[in-house]
């Protein structure tokens, strides 16, 4: 018997509907399912666990990851790996500790991302992006509180470089957020699942990476919550919307991407060789 290939993420056409088709259409309504549903939210004890997660690894994440902020006039190669090594290593760190509890998005972007492929319902995403943006305020304010007063502190603020234009900034922002998010759904993927790397080192590893290589562009924010905490701080808003834009649609495409086109089915897992 032949075998039917395969063909996720492609719309099918002129041919009898096989197994493949079913199971694409039942994916298509569990993905519209678990944007309505109300299950994750029904316990109560256990919702409010996942809150106070999301709420306190954003706040880690900026009171650690601005904090590698402080201090710097100009931005030089060893400042640059400084705050790329904070980040990443502060994100992996988050995700052992919370990863278990709340799944650790502590990005808007990322739960977007689980939100369109029914991983999230609406009322659940919603409810962490309050707490992942009340984290962040948080968490910059307690930095605010331990910083020494001086005008030339931006407190991480992120910014489109001057050589750029807020659409190139909104560019990047989106590619490297859904650079981002591939990394994370893979690795929350069982059938991908690596015994060797832990999800925290490589959502670590992607974030150092990121800053590294586009720092000097837009801050390499890739998370709305970690803009807002250090504008809150300031009161400058200019540009502001590039880092929701950016790294929404960022998340939004890389959730789309990789749960219609790259990610395996269960029972395709075996035909691959790793």
């Amino acid at each position: 018997m032949d075998k039917v290939s395969k063909e996720y993420g492609t719309f099918l056409g002129d041919r009898n509907p096989t197994s493949d088709d079913k199971s694409q259409q039942h994916s298509r309504t569990s993905v519209v399912h678990g944007m309505i549903a109300m299950d994750d939210v029904s316990d109560k004890n256990k919702i409010w666990r996942m809150l106070a997660a999301e709420f306190l690894g954003t706040a880690m994440l900026l009171f650690v990851g601005c904090g590698s902020t402080m201090w710097f006039k100009g931005l030089d190669s060893s400042d640059v790996l400084k705050i790329a090594l904070a980040f990443g290593f502060i994100i992996a760190t988050l995700v052992q500790i919370f990863g278990q509890t709340s799944g650790c998005h502590i990005n808007p972007a990322v739960t977007v991302s689980f939100l369109i492929t029914g991983q999230c319902s609406f009322l659940k995403s919603v409810l962490y992006m309050i707490a992942q943006c009340l984290g962040a305020v948080a968490g910059i304010y307690l930095l605010m509180f331990i910083t020494p007063t001086d005008s030339t502190i931006t407190f991480g603020r992120t910014q489109v470089n001057t050589l750029l234009n807020p659409g190139q900034g909104f560019i990047i922002e989106a590619f490297i957020t859904f650079i981002l998010v591939l990394v994370i759904h893979s690795v929350c993927d069982e059938a991908n699942r690596s015994n060797v790397v832990t999800p925290a080192v490589s959502i670590g590893v992607a974030i150092a990476a990121l800053h590294l290589g586009f720092i000097n562009y837009t801050g390499a924010s890739m998370n709305p919550a970690r803009s807002l905490g250090s504008v809150v701080a300031t009161n400058v808003w200019k540009d502001h919307w590039v880092y929701w834009a950016g790294p929404m649609t960022g998340g939004l495409l890389g959730g789309i991407i990789h749960s219609f086109v790259l990610k395996r089915h269960t029972e395709e897992a075996s035909s691959y060789d790793l």
